[in-house]
């Protein structure tokens, strides 16, 4: 079904008809029909019908709230919106499959960020686009915009400077500080590689895992799996594996190398798929035939670039007994929306400091229990449809924040 058009469209003279639809080149799509005057808006939670609606909602009302915050500032969390708002923060160098577009460009994915928060965990979300690619300007902007958030979603940010962004925040803020290019998609991939193992009888330490992609997702996704116990994981970029013997390494894929390839591979991507029981695509690039081919039996094969995966499923079912994307089209779709909206849905819930380790992985098991019952070759994860999943994420997130002591109700 076609999406309800419902906000207005601009007055400003944009280069494109109004209110028809036309793009700027002069033909109707839909898109940007769907796009015109954007795809949110702030709304009131409360009436302003007279004078004494005014009254409250503003002065003088208001100053008996604000002086209660300013005596107990616990209190903005329950007088204000902090506490169940996310800021969704870009720079717009790493948008989505379009890479560096800049902050104007990069707009309509944060505001379909935002509307995915609240469609799908109840979240509210603002779009933040910075004009700046400095790090620490970054920091500093979000540092200064924090009492305002409940949360910070960094999002299509480049590495390596990702890492580091994300990392001082952590240190600098006591809210909520997630990455969603590195950490939604390491979530959403260990549950399904989770149900895939267990489809085919296997243990995630009996998978030896290859990734390509030594970017932010693939870190992530490395890291994850071994918290969550693979047997070995490998993690390939351009020049091949990452191995703690080469000299050209950035310092965080020199600290990839300490914790990943416990067989010790060098050389190439198609070498370390060599009896490889997981394929793992994160960075594009095309993976040949012959290389899929000597994979292990069973294999399971998560190609994950969009629009083009490093396998397309056509060649992974020749010998893979699972195969996921990142494409709607086909079965399996890694997509982050199974993950971010019900993590920031349960952290803001028990109004956790931060989301640690044992948060991801107890939304990456409440994500594979969801579908745990129902597994088949096609049926791995949910769809972001599935209603089951953000009470279930979000219920399994808040729980663990309480376990792990970072809970603050």
């Amino acid at each position: 079904m076609a999406a309800e058009i419902v906000n207005p469209a601009s007055d400003g003279n944009t280069g494109a008809d109004e209110g028809t639809g036309t793009a700027p080149d002069g033909t109707f799509d839909p898109a940007f029909a769907l796009h015109r005057g954007g795809k949110m808006a702030i709304q009131a939670t409360v009436p302003v019908r007279d004078k004494d609606d005014l009254s409250l909602a503003y002065t003088p009302g208001v100053a008996k709230v604000c002086s209660a915050i300013a005596e107990q500032p616990e209190l903005v969390h329950d007088y204000t919106w902090k506490s169940q708002v996310v800021a969704v923060v870009t720079d717009g160098t790493a948008v989505l499959g379009l890479g560096d577009i800049g902050p104007e460009a990069s707009l309509p994915v944060m505001e379909g960020k935002a509307i995915l928060f609240k469609q799908f965990g109840g979240v509210d979300a603002v779009p933040i686009a910075l004009a700046t690619t400095d790090t620490d300007e970054i920091i500093e902007t979000v540092v200064r915009m924090a009492p305002s958030f409940g949360g910070v979603n960094l999002e299509d940010i480049s590495a390596p400077r990702c890492f580091e962004i994300e990392r001082r925040l952590q240190d600098a803020l006591d809210i909520p500080v997630f990455h969603d290019d590195q950490h939604g998609t390491a979530v959403v991939t260990l549950a399904a590689l989770r149900n895939a193992a267990k489809l085919t009888d296997r243990s995630l330490g009996q998978l030896r895992a290859v990734i390509s992609g030594a970017g932010a997702a693939g870190v992530a996704i490395a890291k994850i799996l071994i918290e969550a116990g693979i047997g070995d994981v490998a993690v390939c970029d351009r020049k091949g594996v990452v191995s703690a013997d080469r000299e050209d390494l950035t310092d965080v894929k020199r600290e990839l190398a300490g914790f990943t390839n416990k067989a010790k591979l060098a050389g190439s991507l198609e070498h370390a798929l060599d009896g490889a029981d997981v394929f793992i695509g994160v960075s594009g690039g095309t993976v040949p035939e012959a290389a899929v081919a000597k994979m292990a039996k069973n294999s399971l094969i998560f190609a994950m670039a969009n629009p083009t995966p490093e396998i397309h499923p056509d060649v992974a079912h020749k010998y893979a007994a699972v195969v996921a994307t990142g494409r709607s089209d086909f079965p399996n779709q890694i997509n982050n929306v199974l993950a971010f909206p019900g993590i920031f849905a349960g952290a803001m819930q028990v109004r956790a400091s931060r989301i640690t380790e044992g948060m991801k992985l107890a939304a990456a098991e409440a994500l594979a229990a969801v579908v745990a019952d129902e597994l088949s070759a096609d049926r791995v994860i949910p769809s972001p449809f599935d209603e089951r999943v953000a009470p279930a994420v979000t219920a399994a997130v808040a729980a663990a924040a309480r376990a792990e002591g970072v809970a603050r109700r």
